[in-house]
């Protein structure tokens, strides 16, 4: 039997609640489970104690016995120490596209100019006008 250790949501509409559960990989998302391992409720702080709660001894056997996180619930055991950090490959999307680079060298080329030039074609009238008063 495929065992899985995943999140198994709850709560009402637009307010998430999720339990951390051992079950098996072919049942659903939110339907039978093996045990409880723990709770995450995403609506918290992230510096919050209560927003992620989990039974590390429970999880540790679920995992000698050979059953595989999620990747969400990986990330939680990662930053609990349980399992050692993954290596992850990140595409590259943070990285700025052509129009956005063409922008940002347009602004530095403006800001570069001197800008004495327009000043004083600028102040000009504004002097005359009064001047005429």
């Amino acid at each position: 039997m495929a065992m899985k250790i995943r999140l198994a949501r709850g709560g009402s509409k637009k307010r998430p609640f999720y339990r951390v559960v051992a079950a098996d990989a072919r049942m659903p998302r939110d339907g039978r489970f093996i045990e409880k391992l723990g709770t995450y409720n995403p609506l918290l702080a992230k510096d919050s104690e209560e927003r992620v709660k989990l039974n590390l001894e429970r999880i540790q056997h679920w995992l000698d016995q050979g059953a595989q996180p999620t990747d969400r619930v990986s990330r939680m055991l990662e930053a609990a120490g349980v399992i050692p950090a993954k290596t992850r490959s990140n595409p590259i999307k943070a990285k700025p596209g052509k129009k956005a680079i063409e922008r940002a060298e347009e602004k530095a080329a403006k800001a570069a100019t001197p800008v004495e030039e327009q000043a004083p074609t600028e102040e000009a009238p504004a002097e005359e006008a009064a001047a005429e008063e």
